[in-house]
């Protein structure tokens, strides 16, 4: 008995050596760390590509079977195409990261950097070949037969042999259409080129040639190929820029804008052209002299050109012709200013952010191409959206008017707009509904309007032709709206999920079930018969198969197959794919992981995905006939080197009586005889994250959780939920006791040793508690606000808009404006509470923050460094709200392991902690050494 026991210690041994031989995770390893990138299973379900990309470096494109053998690996494979008869394979190779590295340092120019090159692999012998300095490729959406590509050759010129060699200069590469025969192999040039597109059946192609500037040759035009004799045609004649090319569904019909103007033209004129195999060339069908088109209005060239599916119709935009600079004027001469006016309809920032966007702007216009083909403008600046049905041949659009709302979204945040029914026929528009909070969808067929009402929480539907208005979940006791909604503005709801295939029924989500109700609101079933809320499901339609007709941009529901759902269960964060039937639902699976990019092959007889968990990275899985599983990737085998980690679910109850969720993330080596630290990381709510895998990586700002967690760390992620006007002290109520609530009942929780770190509405949070408790020894708080008296009336710099809307009615829940609630904005403001903080604290907050202003951080600094209290501000220049550049990506997960090491660890502190870094040592030493 006592050899026994001995054994079983031995054992344990062994098992711990094992555990403590695993490296802690350090900031070597971001960029080696791998994910899965566009994966596809093919129609047959045959086939599956995919690429496995890591976060700094080249890529791998893969093709495997459904027996899992590899059929090739594309290094640095990209934009994977399998051709729909699975005959071929078409990848971009993108130049060697390290290549374009080392171009970048050298400073090179754009047609100097290294370049991408193809790769076209036949499947039925499984020989390839390779094209270099390739630009772009495109193949026929239902094309089988031809891959077309842009690429740069070198064309020679006959030497002159009067001049030395030494004055020769260097050849330019010349833009070259080539165009393959995937079947035989054989490929044709075009040179010149410029812009090119295939017919969705393949069997013509369109391109552009950009002679010289003087084109004595005639050479400049717009050219379209027969595929089946190879014979090319002129079609537009001159240069110009030739764009939006598009065939119609039968491929009779081919329109495009170009616009012929001199290169040096200030205004750049568009004209929209049209052509059939009848015609000797194109034809103006409208520029800016046609009939129809308001005075001192132009056809856009931003416009989107759309036939209707019976070809009968032709959709285009028009737009106001704009005011052009006068390059007369000496500039600096002349003033730079910005002139905001209280009437103007958005703030002179948000004109500025969306300036590109507003002079692009186009209203959809309407030619009829049976007949004499009159232009009928659709829209005009009164509308800022119009939809089509999909086959576009349906009398009846549907339009949005936020006209007369636009200055209120200063403060509402949402825009409120007017929705009108827009007859395609007679131009004539029927008001729907004004001033609706929510927003609206026209039906497919075009016979209906269903819009969203977000102030009464109801959904409508407006019959089209009767001008009758039903609400459709009239006599339904269930709520259609966020049951859980916690900020000032009224609930949003759970969304449409599809609708039925012959477009007279639509699919509403409620918090957990699926319901059916028809257009005319007659009809309502709950196809999910109650059973999400019964057991807290979250039951929502998958859509396995994607639809690849263009014509279908949403999720239509064919009761006659069969419907997959996806189920969520809120209690134990469970996910799975579920199988409708007409009384009950199925399950196929359902387990402890995250499951994302389902997708089927056509007979849904084989099912890819990724499945992850905390432990797990997200592998590519194969499932066939529902039964039998085949794991296809593992993507991070380096992962089992590392110490990692657990996640748990915590429940507790706080002071006043909530009941809250929280995840806790532990060592893999966890002991539970030692005492841990442990770093409080929250952004609202974060448990449904439960089974979600954390890769290690340099993050924009949010905890590096993995790290942490492998370097000896505990790490708390609490749920909050918040009461209006007290969002401070809602922070108080769950973070705060979701820590005690650990500490007091685990031994193993260093309550001596606790962090929190937020990063914006979590890094107010941060700044907010350091003001009401002296419980944790460390704090990082990332891009915060600290003062809500000054942030209310400034600017969310990335979008222009007014930061009011957010503490009247969004995310900062004061739910009133500064003058109506002057306490309230003082209670919830750090910053006047500073004499309060003894915990040191880390702030982040760049001088390009698009969405907080940096001053606040300032002021957090200033505050603290008046009162001497230990603080550090680190402003990442020219970065955002959070980091784009990497390079501060990974230099901030150093300083901030650092900074906690140092405060809940212990650690000598870095020199940037103990000293800071001067601007006379600025690039050169960097203060992340330890003296």
């Amino acid at each position: 008995m006592k050899r026994k026991f001995a054994l079983i210690l031995l054992g344990l041994s062994a098992f711990s050596l094992a555990n403590a031989q695993k490296k802690p995770i350090d900031h070597s390893v971001y960029d080696a760390w791998k994910s899965i990138s566009r994966p596809q299973i093919s129609k047959s379900g045959n086939l599956i590509i995919y690429s496995v990309t890591p976060q700094e470096g080249d890529a791998l494109g893969m093709l495997k079977n459904d027996k899992n053998q590899t059929l090739i690996q594309i290094p640095r494979g990209s934009e994977l195409t399998l051709t729909d008869d699975e005959k071929n394979l078409i990848s971009l190779i993108k130049a060697p990261f390290q290549d374009v590295r080392q171009a970048k340092i050298k400073k090179k120019k754009p047609d100097e950097m290294p370049k991408d090159s193809l790769l076209v692999f036949n499947l039925s012998n499984s020989s390839s070949k390779k094209f270099a300095q390739v630009k772009s490729f495109k193949t026929a959406r239902k094309g089988n037969e031809y891959v077309a590509f842009l690429n740069e050759t070198i064309v020679p010129k006959a030497q002159d042999t009067t001049k030395s060699k030494n004055s020769a200069k260097k050849e330019k590469p010349t833009p070259t259409l080539t165009v393959m025969n995937l079947r035989s192999g054989d490929t044709s040039n075009i040179l010149k080129a410029d812009t090119y597109d295939w017919s969705d059946d393949g069997k013509f192609l369109v391109y552009s040639i950009k002679g010289p500037e003087k084109d004595s040759l005639n050479e400049s035009g717009l050219f379209i190929m027969d595929m089946a004799n190879k014979t090319k045609k002129k079609i537009s004649n001159g240069k110009g820029n030739y764009k939006n090319i598009q065939f119609d569904d039968a491929t009779k019909q081919l329109s495009f804008l170009a616009d012929k103007t001199p290169e040096k033209s200030l205004l750049k004129e568009f004209k929209l052209y049209y052509y059939t195999p009848s015609q000797d060339t194109a034809v103006i069908l409208a520029d800016r002299n046609s009939t129809g088109i308001p005075e001192n209005w132009f056809v856009s060239g931003d416009g989107r050109l759309t036939f209707s599916k019976s070809g009968k119709r032709l959709f285009f935009g028009l737009a106001p012709i704009p005011r052009v600079k006068d390059t007369t004027l000496v500039e600096f001469e002349h003033a730079k200013v910005d002139i905001w006016h209280w009437q103007d309809d958005y703030l002179q920032p948000m004109q500025l952010v969306n300036l590109k966007r507003d002079q692009s702007r186009n209203y959809t216009a309407l030619i009829n191409l049976q007949g004499n083909r009159n232009i009928m403008p659709l829209s005009d600046e009164t509308y800022n959206r119009i939809s089509l049905t999909g086959d576009a041949d349906n009398e009846w659009a549907m339009a949005t008017s936020d006209k007369g709302y636009r200055i209120e979204s200063q403060w509402e945040g949402g825009m409120r707009s007017d929705i009108y029914a827009i007859s395609t026929v007679s131009g004539k528009n029927k008001l729907v509904t004004k001033s609706n909070s929510g927003y609206a969808s026209l039906a497919p067929n075009g016979d209906y309007i269903i819009y969203f009402n977000r102030s009464n929480g109801n959904w409508y539907s407006y019959n089209i032709a009767s001008e009758k208005t039903v609400q459709l979940n009239d006599g339904l006791q269930v709520s259609f709206v966020d049951e859980e909604n916690d900020v000032p503005a009224a609930p949003g709801p759970y969304g449409i999920a599809g609708w039925s295939k012959d477009g007279k029924a639509i699919y509403i989500n409620d918090r957990y079930d699926v319901w059916k109700i028809s257009l005319d609101g007659k009809s309502k079933s709950n196809i999910t018969n109650g059973l999400g809320r019964k057991n807290q499901m979250v039951y929502r339609i998958q859509e396995l198969v994607k639809n690849d007709d263009p014509r279908i941009q949403y999720t239509m529901v064919d009761e006659g197959k069969p419907v997959f759902l996806s189920g969520f269960n809120k209690i134990d964060k469970n996910q799975g794919l579920y199988k409708l039937g007409k009384k009950d639902i199925s399950k196929l699976w359902s387990g402890p992981y995250t499951y994302r990019m389902l997708s089927a092959d056509d007979k849904i007889n084989k099912v890819i995905y990724t499945k992850e968990d905390y432990q797990n990275s997200p592998n590519l899985y194969l499932l066939a006939d529902f039964k039998n599983e085949t794991k296809l990737t593992d993507i991070n085998p380096q992962q089992a080197d590392y110490n990692w980690g657990t996640a748990e679910l915590v429940h507790w109850t706080t002071p006043k009586g909530y009941k809250s969720s929280g995840i806790l993330y532990k060592p893999e080596d966890f002991d539970p005889n030692k005492k841990y630290p442990i770093i409080a990381y929250f952004y609202e709510t974060l448990s449904d994250g439960l089974y979600t895998y954390q890769p290690p990586a340099p993050t924009p700002s949010r905890l590096n959780i993995p790290y942490f967690v492998s370097n000896g760390y505990l790490v708390f992620a609490p749920d909050i939920r918040y009461e209006t006007g007290y969002p401070g002290k809602s922070a108080e109520e769950f973070i705060n006791s979701g820590m005690h609530y650990l500490a007091r009942n685990n031994n193993w929780v260093d309550s001596t040793k606790m962090g929190i770190q937020g990063q914006s509405w979590g890094g107010y949070q941060v700044a907010h508690l350091i003001t009401r408790t002296n419980m944790y020894a460390a704090a990082w708080s990332g891009a915060p606000v600290v003062n809500m008296t000054s942030a209310y009336g400034g600017i969310r710099w990335g979008s222009g808009m007014s930061r009011q809307f957010q503490y009247e009615n969004t995310q900062s829940r004061i739910g009133k404006p500064l003058w109506e609630a002057r306490d309230l904005y003082i209670e919830n403001s750090p910053l006047f509470f500073m004499d309060k903080v003894n915990t040191p604290v880390a702030i982040m907050h760049n001088d390009n923050d698009g969405a907080v202003p940096w001053y606040q951080g300032i002021e957090f600094f200033t505050a603290l460094r008046r009162l001497n209290k230990p603080v550090w501000l680190l402003n990442y220049n020219g970065d955002d709200h959070n980091l784009i550049q990497r390079q501060n990506r990974k230099d901030i997960q150093i300083r901030e392991a650092q900074f906690f090491d140092h405060f809940l660890k212990g650690k000598p502190a870095a020199n940037w902690i103990k000293k800071g870094v001067k601007a006379t040592e600025k690039g050169i030493d960097w203060g992340l050494k330890v003296d």
